[in-house]
């Protein structure tokens, strides 16, 4: 199943607020994507502060055509307009099929 694998690497002094991310902005993620193919997620969060990334996670999609939907959707301005509310650091993404 094709995902997009979305990483925050740290550096000094980052902010990552866990909280809005779960319960926000993950909400904000499903109700722009699931109608494009999104079906389901899973978050990783690192074991300690010495972890290279403050947050990792795979979003599967039904197909690699529902990953080209969601990102180019009318709904992705603001699903990446939110990243700015709960992080100061910019997410990397990785494409799998």
């Amino acid at each position: 199943m094709p995902e997009l694998i979305v990483y925050y690497p740290r550096h000094d002094g980052c902010r990552f607020d866990r909280d809005y991310y779960e319960v926000t902005h993950m909400k904000v993620v499903k109700d722009a994507w699931e109608p494009t193919g999104m079906t389901g997620k899973q978050i990783f969060w690192p074991h300690d502060d010495a972890q290279p990334f403050a947050c990792m996670i795979a979003i599967s999609f039904t197909d690699n055509a529902a990953i080209d939907a969601s990102l180019s959707s009318s709904a992705t301005p603001g699903v990446m307009a939110d990243v700015g509310k709960f992080t100061d650091i910019k997410p990397g993404i990785y494409r799998t099929d």
